[in-house]
C-alpha cells in the first residue's frame, strides 16, 4: 500500500481559505438521478445522500458545542464544506461528521462537500488528523485510532508518526494506554481523567483501583505518579526479601506454621534487620485462635 504522507497536506483540504464557494457550477446527477449540483470540486449534496463513516474514530460529540454549531450554520449557513468520498449511490463522510449532525439539527437540505477518491487508510488517516488538529478526539479515540491504521493497514509506528505530524513516541505511548483496564479507559474517554493520569497507571497491576481513588478524591497527575512510586517501591522491597530468604528462615516458616496451626509467612531483610510476620486466618473463629495462642505465650 502506498501510505502518502498527509499530515502537511491535509490543511489544503481542511481550510476554509482554500475553497471558494461562490463560483460558477454545472450539475450532474448521481447513479439514481437526483441532481448533485457541482462548484468546480465542490459539490452541493443533498443531505440524505450523505452517509457517516462507521470507523469514524470519533465516538462522541458535545451536545453543547453541536447546539452551538446548529445556531451558527441557521445563522451564517454551513462556512466550511466536508469531505466525502463516493461509495455506492452514497457519498460517505471523511471529514465534518459533526458539521453533517448539526446541518441535519438546522434542517439544511444540501450541503457544500469536497467529493476526494481515497483508500480506506487514507480516510481514517484524513479523519484522526482532522480531529487531532481542531482538539476534538479525547485520548482513548485517537489511542484507537493509531492502533486501526497500525494493525489493519500495517503502519510502522514511524511512518504513523510522519504522516499525522506526531513523534514515533508519542504515537508508542498513545496506543500503549489500550492496554490499561477497561474500567480506567471508560475514564479517559468519559473526560474524567487526563492522559497524565492514564499514562501513570500503565502497567500498574492495581490501575482500575487507584483510577477509582484518583476520580473519587480529584487527585492530580502528580499525586497519581505518587500513589503508583509508593505501590511500587512496596512491591520491590516484596521482591528483594523473597530472593533474600535463607532456609533458615523457610525452616522457622514451617515450625511457627506447624506450632500455631495457621500458615505463617516471614519477611525478612537481612541487610536492613528487619522485616514482618504475617499469619493467615480463613475465618473470625481463625482470629479468636491465634489471639488466644498468643495471649496464653505471653501469659507464661
Amino acid at each position: 500500500m502506498n501510505k502518502k504522507s498527509l499530515g502537511r497536506g491535509l490543511s489544503s483540504l481542511l481550510s476554509d481559505n482554500n475553497i471558494e464557494l461562490n463560483v460558477s457550477h454545472e450539475n450532474h446527477s448521481d447513479e439514481k438521478g437526483n441532481t448533485v449540483e457541482r462548484k468546480g470540486s465542490l459539490s452541493l449534496i443533498p443531505i440524505e445522500k450523505i452517509i457517516p463513516n462507521k470507523n469514524q474514530p470519533r465516538k462522541t460529540f458535545g451536545e453543547e458545542e453541536l447546539n452551538d454549531l446548529v445556531l451558527s450554520i441557521k445563522s451564517k449557513g454551513l462556512l466550511q464544506p466536508i469531505i466525502v468520498r463516493e461509495k455506492g449511490q452514497f457519498y460517505e463522510i471523511v471529514a465534518g461528521e459533526r458539521r453533517w449532525r448539526a446541518s441535519q439539527l438546522a434542517q439544511i437540505h444540501e450541503i457544500p462537500a469536497l467529493i476526494k477518491e481515497l483508500s480506506e487508510a487514507e480516510v481514517l488517516e484524513i479523519a484522526i488528523i482532522e480531529n487531532i488538529q481542531r482538539a476534538n478526539l479525547n485520548p482513548y479515540e485517537e489511542a484507537l485510532g493509531y492502533k486501526e491504521l497500525l494493525e489493519t493497514y500495517n503502519y510502522t509506528h514511524e511512518e504513523l508518526a510522519n504522516n499525522v505530524g506526531k513523534s514515533r513516541t508519542y504515537i508508542s505511548n498513545c496506543v500503549r494506554l489500550l492496554n490499561l483496564p477497561n474500567g480506567v479507559l471508560e475514564f479517559l474517554r468519559d473526560g474524567v481523567l487526563t492522559i497524565g493520569h492514564a499514562r501513570a497507571l500503565i502497567n500498574v497491576k492495581t490501575a482500575l483501583e487507584i483510577a477509582q481513588t484518583v476520580v473519587r478524591k480529584g487527585l492530580s497527575v502528580r499525586e497519581t505518579e505518587s500513589i503508583v512510586r509508593k505501590i511500587s517501591n512496596s512491591h520491590t522491597k516484596e521482591s528483594v526479601n523473597k530472593k533474600e530468604r535463607d532456609p533458615d528462615t523457610e525452616i522457622l516458616e514451617r515450625e511457627l506454621s506447624a506450632e500455631l496451626g495457621f500458615p505463617v509467612s516471614i519477611l525478612h531483610t537481612r541487610n536492613e534487620q528487619k522485616g514482618r510476620m504475617v499469619l493467615n486466618y480463613k475465618t473470625l473463629d481463625d482470629l479468636d485462635r491465634v489471639i488466644n495462642i498468643i495471649m496464653k505465650k505471653n501469659l507464661n
